[in-house]
């Protein structure tokens, strides 16, 4: 049977860093689509299109984050990580305080994971860029968000010890067998 695991967390925790590592492993992958989403607005001349049109964005995830669980159950692998899962979405909605439709949960719920690996705040890896616009108090905040939301879905939560990417990607692996 296939597995789904999310690891998930705010922004700048290792969560990329630990799935190229997974994929280094010859892990099947899902990776995250919201930096796409953000260069693709910005090719069509929104800069920022989470912070000018957040209901937008998070739509537009929604759908991608469906359509990578969607795609993950045609992939010949027992175990699949996806870089941030549906609930990632409506998290980040209730981070910025906007009202979005029931439909967000109904899709949580139906499009269900094995597992949810939460990587915490860590302000020694914490950077900045163009895509990431958050400062470390915003990450804790977005912390707090997705571990509610992914609480309040009955989800069990794996919280992943700060250490290197081995050591942290190992830790993964662990908890899975």
């Amino acid at each position: 049977m296939q597995q789904k695991i999310v690891i998930t967390g705010g922004p700048g925790t290792g969560k990329s860093t630990i799935i190229e590592e997974l994929i280094k492993r010859n892990y099947t992958c899902m990776k995250e689509i919201s930096r796409e989403v953000t260069l693709n607005a910005r090719k069509n001349g929104t800069e920022q299109l989470f912070l000018t049109k957040p209901l937008l964005f998070s739509e537009l995830l929604l759908e991608g984050r469906i359509n990578q669980y969607i795609e993950a159950e045609t992939k010949n692998s027992n175990l699949i990580f996806f870089d941030r899962g549906i609930p990632d979405v409506h998290a980040y909605m209730n981070y910025i305080s906007i009202d979005y439709p029931t439909t967000y949960l109904t899709k949580s719920n139906l499009y269900r994971y094995n597992y949810i690996f939460l990587m915490p705040p860590w302000e020694e890896i914490y950077i900045s860029d163009n895509e990431r616009y958050e400062n470390f108090e915003q990450a804790l905040a977005i912390h707090n968000h997705l571990e509610r939301t992914y609480k309040d879905l009955n989800y069990k939560i794996i919280e992943v010890p700060t250490g290197t990417i081995e050591a942290r990607t190992n830790f993964i692996l662990d908890c899975l067998k």
